[in-house]
């Protein structure tokens, strides 16, 4: 079953007529947008730079660049993240170039506090599985993985992010759960 292609709540709702306003330039509805995003897009971006720090760095200069665009696409949601990629991209080459790059922390930041000791430490575990796991996919893999489940993007949305077709969006996807699947043959079980 395919998944909306908007964030779900009462105010997603409004992104047509938010990116309307802001083609006419009111600066109030880019203030909406970027509240209306900002979360999913830190995360979003924390996942390409594995610092927090950055990842809302990198969030306030995607949401100047939607300010300084001048013809924003109908088609806002994956325009937004294809730019937020883009930017992450970018930024991590920029990484490369100064030798400066930083290694995933153990624990993610973007986690909900935990509720108790006990379940601290089942969730510490599972997620290191689970890390483990998507650590054995391609990038190419991940990637798609993270859009699709994490994000909560469609496959179309996905393609455009990514400037794939929709084709080999699909069979990222199949494949990357093909292997998690082999490597956990108890994730076939849910």
């Amino acid at each position: 079953m395919e998944r909306s292609t908007e964030p779900t709540g009462s105010l997603h709702d409004l992104t047509p007529s938010l990116v309307t306003r802001l083609r006419n330039g009111d600066r109030d509805a880019a203030a909406l947008l970027e509240n209306l995003y900002r979360d999913a897009l830190i995360r979003f971006c924390w996942g390409y730079l594995a610092n927090m720090d950055e990842a809302e760095d990198a969030v306030q200069d995607v949401c100047c660049q939607v300010l300084e665009v001048r013809d924003i696409p109908d088609r806002f949601r994956p325009w937004l993240y294809r730019t937020a990629r883009n930017h992450c991209l970018n930024l991590l080459r920029a990484r490369v170039r100064r030798k400066d790059g930083q290694v995933l922390p153990a624990e993610s930041r973007v986690d909900a506090a935990l509720t108790g000791h006990l379940t601290g430490m089942a969730r510490a575990e599972l997620r290191g599985r689970l890390a483990e796991l998507v650590a054995a996919l391609s990038d190419a893999q991940r990637e798609v993985l993270r859009l699709r489940y994490v994000e909560d993007l469609s496959r179309t949305e996905i393609a455009e992010v990514l400037e794939e077709s929709e084709s080999v969006i699909k069979s990222r996807l199949f494949e990357g759960l093909k292997r998690l699947r082999h490597l956990a043959p108890e994730l076939g079980e849910e």
